[in-house]
């Protein structure tokens, strides 16, 4: 069983209304286990994905493994910025929320995922990334290492070509992971939620694309584990475009396009 497209909509509405209305430290707390169950994902991905040296079923490795952790948070009604960047903003078109609500909510919510994004790369580097807690490194703070400075150091050599590569991968991925909350939306059944989720995550990870909260992971762990990759460069170079890209393609793609779709529809009940 699936709910029509502009029931869809509003249900996307409603709970973009709800997150607006939750408390700081309720959000807070959201937010920061979000982070943590991204990073989650990223550790399982990066650990699955040690040792395969098949370029492309290395990547189908990564996405296959990845999406545990979106599938965690849309289940248990955790908050992911990347989410909100989509649910938030419709709700704000709908003039249920205002366009205040959203910025002082995404700012919230994006620093909780950082937090949360951050403890868990610490908790990889000082665990499974290292033998014994010590300075040296499994095949996994490895693979850690390489993952994150490939995440950055391109970019860099390449200047503003980088930056604005990161920043298109950023409006392709969040484009892809709001597909994923609305067919999540779409389904009544637990099993329908998990594949509705599941595929269009494991095509953004398999495809390359950029999650600024999935980075705010990746690139710690490995910066914690010793890659060649300043917090400067990890700011600049993919953080900061990667996030505009992902407002852009949860917002403009996903938003804007469903909302102005079934307008008529919501305004018809």
């Amino acid at each position: 069983m699936a709910n029509k497209p502009s029931e869809i909509v509003q249900m996307a509405i409603n709970t973009g209304q709800y997150k607006a209305k939750l408390s700081f430290d309720n959000y807070l707390i959201r937010g920061f286990m979000a982070g943590l169950l991204i990073a989650v994902g990223g550790a399982l991905a990066t650990v699955c994905a040690t040792g395969i040296g098949i370029p492309g079923i290395k990547q189908l490795v990564l996405g296959s493994v990845f999406p545990v952790g979106l599938i965690a948070i849309v289940l248990t009604g955790m908050s992911l910025f990347t989410g909100d960047a989509m649910l938030l903003p419709i709700s704000a078109m709908h003039k249920q929320i205002t366009w205040k609500r959203v910025f002082y909510a995404w700012t919230v919510v994006y620093i909780a995922n950082f937090l949360g994004s951050l403890f868990w790369a610490y908790l990889m580097s000082v665990g499974p990334f290292s033998k014994g807690g010590s300075a040296e490194l499994t095949a996994f703070g490895a693979n850690a290492i390489a993952i994150s400075e490939a995440k950055v150091n391109a970019y860099v050599a390449n200047g503003g070509a980088g930056w604005w590569s990161a920043f298109m991968k950023g409006i392709a991925c969040n484009l892809l992971v709001n597909m994923a909350i609305l067919l999540a939306i779409s389904s009544k059944s637990m099993i329908g939620k998990f594949f509705g989720i599941w595929f269009p995550i494991m095509a953004f990870v398999a495809s390359g694309f950029e999650h600024s909260v999935a980075n705010m992971y990746f690139i710690p762990a490995g910066i914690f584990c010793g890659a060649d990759v300043t917090w400067g460069n990890f700011l600049f170079y993919n953080l900061f475009p990667v996030t505009i890209g992902n407002i852009i393609g949860g917002f403009l793609f996903i938003g804007v396009v469903y909302y102005h779709c079934f307008k008529k529809e919501l305004e018809c009940k």
